[in-house]
């Protein structure tokens, strides 16, 4: 009776095995670059490949075995020591996209059906002597919703940066690429490839096929063109996670999108980290931001957040990355904010390269100026990675790198003479941590207190738009929002009349001291 009960599960085993499909293959060290594995070419051991949930390593020979389904993207996470081969826009080609049937009917489409699975799907990688201390761009949303808005892109944030890759490794972009119209995600790519770096992208809300009835289809266009919506690869003791945290349809009203993540992107995260030691610095882009400090709509949902957070428990040094605000601020996540810490996650809600998506008066070059809500200019970051340490910084487009202060006042005051105005300082990459000072003519320093205020700068910058006469070029720039990196301190008017200098000074959360000065003039009269 034992035998036949064994020799029944043996045999629903096998009948399983059957009706499983499975991908294999082999990642590979291509001496010749060719893109094929040849004979001669060894495969590498402990790379881990996963098609989208799990997550498997290659053995002794660098073959790796996945279990298979008939929408998936199966992919390579790129190991430390090793670049990934690029195609000719310098977009990774880490991924085979397995859709037999093609992506479901859409306005913007999809995968071309690919039929079945190649016998043997091989990754390249190309052997190399990777650094552990190296520089990434990251940039905010470029969101392009026309032709004119992508030649902005190309002649001001992509110019510049493309004239500064110095130390510069890669680049990721923090979603929304285009701005609905996804027909703009091919143009895109042949912006971005003038940056001449290895470039990364998240997918946003805008980069979405909104006639998809369920979340997982949402991404066939952006799949079609970048590749996996959700990926990971290393670099130096660093490991990079994208992840695509736009819930849509809304899992509740059923109409709009939601910040959150599917039960599968979880495991995908806890398969992934399996394999990642816990010394590593652990990098999160995403495109909709994941603190609760992060004001604004599509909040990420709780629940997703309280998960992805455990998921993270065991690695000290975690940093996220996101966009889609049009504003920039820096926030820790710790337990006030329900998470189970011993170091806080660390949120940097990045500025976008769009700016104020694109609107303002036409500079000198005919860009506009497109300064964001809170007073932040438009520009892009710089993640600096030592190790497993970081640091970030802020670029304001056109701007010498050391512009991180701006400082606002009246431009006159009476003598002795009472006023209801201040000296503002708008640090952009100032935090709750951050502690301005400020000093007049060289005397004594003085805190400066934070304001919950809108950005006086930016307030006149709206107000100005509304007085021209005739109007100009563009377009009128949003109403200003609070800004949380915004602090103020007290005008002197009892000085000799004339110019008085101030200098505004504060620590960065990086070890780096930034400075930023004005003047304002005492009249008599």
């Amino acid at each position: 009776m034992r035998k036949l009960i064994f020799c029944s599960a043996f045999i629903a085993v096998a009948l399983s095995a059957v009706g499983q499909s499975f991908v294999t293959g082999y990642v590979y060290d291509d001496l010749n670059h060719n893109g094929k594995k040849d004979r001669r070419e060894k495969g590498i051991a402990q790379v881990a490949v996963s098609n989208g949930v799990e997550v498997v390593r290659t053995d002794e020979a660098g073959k790796y075995r996945l279990p298979l389904g008939d929408d998936q993207v199966i992919f390579v996470i790129k190991p430390s020591g090793y670049k990934p081969a690029l195609d000719t826009f310098n977009l990774p080609r880490t991924y085979y996209i397995h859709k037999p049937n093609g992506s479901p009917a859409s306005r913007y489409p999809g995968a071309e059906p690919t039929g079945n699975i190649p016998p043997s799907t091989d990754f390249a990688l190309y052997k190399y002597d990777e650094p552990e201390a190296f520089s990434a761009f990251i940039f905010g949303d470029p969101q392009v919703y026309n032709e004119t808005e992508l030649d902005y892109l190309a002649k001001g944030i992509v110019t510049e940066a493309a004239e500064n890759t110095t130390g510069i490794r890669f680049g990721i972009t923090l979603g929304d690429l285009a701005g609905d119209n996804l027909t703009l995600h091919q143009p895109y790519k042949q912006v971005m490839k003038q940056i001449g770096l290895p470039w990364y992208n998240v997918m946003g809300n805008h980069d979405m096929n909104v006639d998809a009835k369920e979340d997982r289809f949402s991404d066939e266009s952006f799949e079609a063109h970048f590749g996996p919506a959700n990926y990971a690869f290393h670099y130096g003791k660093a490991h990079f996670i994208v992840l695509d945290d736009i819930y849509f349809p809304h899992p509740l009203t059923g109409k709009g999108y939601w910040g959150g993540l599917r039960e599968d992107q979880l495991t995908f995260v806890k398969n992934n980290l399996r394999y990642v030691p816990n010394d590593r610095l652990i990098v999160l882009a995403f495109h909709i931001p994941v603190s609760p400090d992060v004001e604004g709509p599509n909040i990420f949902r709780d629940s997703d957040r309280k998960q992805l957070c455990e998921l993270l428990k065991d690695y000290p040094q975690v940093l996220f990355l996101s966009a889609h605000t049009h504003f920039q601020c820096l926030n820790l996540m710790g337990e006030k904010q329900g998470i189970a810490r011993t170091t806080p996650i660390r949120e940097y809600n990045v500025g976008t390269t769009c700016g104020d998506w694109y609107s303002g008066i036409l500079n000198e070059k005919g860009l506009p100026v497109t300064t964001m809500r809170d007073g932040t200019p438009q520009g892009y970051a710089f993640l600096r990675v030592n190790g497993s340490d970081y640091a970030l910084e802020y670029k304001v487009l056109g701007e010498s790198a050391d512009y991180q202060i701006r400082v606002y006042t009246p431009q006159v005051v009476r003598a002795g003479q009472s006023t209801g105005s201040a000296i503002y300082a708008n640090f952009f990459m100032g935090s709750n941590e951050t502690k301005p000072e400020y000093r007049i003519d060289g005397g004594e320093w003085k805190k400066m207190q934070k304001a919950n205020e809108y950005d006086p700068a930016y307030v006149r910058y709206v107000q100005d738009w509304d007085f021209y006469d005739p109007l100009p070029q563009g377009r009128r720039p949003s109403n200003p929002i609070l800004c949380q990196h915004l602090w103020k301190g007290a005008i002197e008017t009892n000085l000799p009349a004339g110019k008085h200098r101030i200098e505004v000074r504060a620590l960065d959360n990086f070890g780096k001291i930034q400075t930023g000065t004005n003047t304002y003039e005492v009249v008599t009269n």
